[in-house]
């Protein structure tokens, strides 16, 4: 006669058993990918940030000599150098690290900071510098308000 329900279950445990080893698998795949893609970003923008700083400082040596010290740097953080531009005193390298689908490149600049000028409203053109009751000096900071306001 016909098999009972019993018999008919059997085996059904290892098809579930397997299922969920294969996806366990492929989640931690993925797992590893992306942590894969992260560290080749993180040591891409190390290599990237110490570079620029590292040609910013030496930009007196010149063009070639800051852009060796530079890939140097890079390299010992693990990624490699794409491009290193001096202009003046400001470098602008680009970095890489990692291989094939998790390759990563990251842009750094570096440079001394510009000049800071005041920001004037209200001020006469052809006087020059303002009097301080003639024009406030309007503050980068939060809520400023000028003096004698209120």
């Amino acid at each position: 006669m016909g098999r009972s329900r019993g018999q008919a279950d059997r085996g059904s445990a290892t098809v579930w058993t397997l299922a969920v080893i294969a996806v366990l698998c492929v989640v931690f795949g993925a797992a590893l990918a992306l942590g894969q893609a992260v560290l080749a970003r993180h040591r891409a923008a190390g290599g990237a940030d110490l570079a620029a700083l590292a040609a910013a400082d030496h930009w007196m040596d010149g063009t070639e000599a800051a852009c060796a010290r530079a890939d140097r740097l890079a390299r010992a953080q693990g990624a490699r150098l794409v491009r290193c531009v001096i202009l003046g005193e400001v470098s602008d390298v680009t970095a890489a690290a990692g291989r094939g689908p998790f390759t990563v490149e990251v842009r750094a600049r570096a440079g001394p900071a510009g000049p800071v000028t005041p920001v004037v409203s209200g001020a006469p053109e052809a006087s020059g510098a303002p009097e301080a009751s003639d024009a406030p000096v309007i503050s980068d900071a939060p809520e400023a308000v000028p003096e004698g306001g209120g």
